[in-house]
């Protein structure tokens, strides 16, 4: 009887004792799992989810995707591929078409690679303009420092009003004077702002008006750096009603007036 108490004695005790490792929770991000290891090892998911996490403050944040229907992204889709369309000068913000080779009718015009721009940044021309890709750069420029950002508070800026472009002629029309930039692809003449309201600012009146003065002198000045050439209302009897852009250059710097 004293045998046998002694053999349950020691069976119970090697019950109680367990086995040597035991199974320890490891956490998975908000799931936890047990594997057969005295210490805790990462598993791929907890991997996975640490790396798609980011901390911000001290605070772990997890990034979520956004989320966009099909029909969002297939319009997009197509958005993009109609502007890339129109696009010239390898820039998607200047819309137009490329027209190649204007010949010249008098010794000193003509363009090599013409584009007709239609707009520019969002910006519409009151007519397609004929010019070299370095001038359509330049406009864009000038567009998105100066003029978008002078015509914000008044609505924002909706068109230009092209007064001159592309032609074969001398400068200022004058008998015998040197073929004028616009003969080269190389200038644009800028008569009048249209604001999304409707309402247009020239150059004629809103040079000395006081509500749009300042504004005016803005974008004028803004012109000067993306455009060798800047003439306006206070350069001479020719540009009273016009912004003369051009990219001539100059080694003493841009030429405003």
């Amino acid at each position: 009887m004293i045998r046998w108490a002694c053999i349950c004695l020691l069976l119970s005790s090697a019950a109680l004792a367990g086995p040597d490792t035991s199974l320890r929770p490891v956490s998975r991000g908000n799931i936890l799992t047990l594997e057969p290891s005295g210490s805790i090892t990462p598993s791929p998911r907890a991997d996975t989810a640490k790396a798609a996490a980011t901390r911000e403050n001290g605070v772990v944040v997890s990034l979520r995707p956004a989320l966009r229907s099909r029909r969002v992204e297939k319009q997009a889709k197509t958005q993009r591929a109609l502007l890339a369309k129109g696009a010239v000068c390898g820039d998607i913000s200047i819309q137009g078409k490329a027209i190649g080779r204007v010949k010249p009718k008098i010794k000193g015009c003509g363009i090599d690679n013409a584009v007709q721009v239609e707009s520019v940044s969002g910006v519409r021309l009151s007519q397609a303009a004929v010019m070299d890709c370095t001038t359509a750069t330049a406009l864009k420029g000038w567009i998105e420092g100066s003029a978008k950002p002078a015509f914000a508070k008044k609505g924002g800026l909706r068109g230009l009003r092209v007064a001159a472009h592309y032609a074969c002629r001398t400068r200022n029309n004058q008998p015998g004077g040197k073929i004028s930039e616009h003969g080269r692809g190389r200038a644009i003449d800028i008569s009048a702002f249209q604001l999304h309201s409707g309402a247009e600012v020239t150059v004629l009146s809103g040079w000395h008006a006081a509500q749009s003065s300042k504004t005016m002198r803005r974008v004028h000045k803004g012109a000067c750096g993306p455009f060798g050439t800047v003439l306006g209302p206070n350069a001479d009897r020719f540009h009273q009603d016009h912004f003369h852009f051009d990219t001539a250059r100059y080694r003493s710097g841009s030429y405003c007036r």
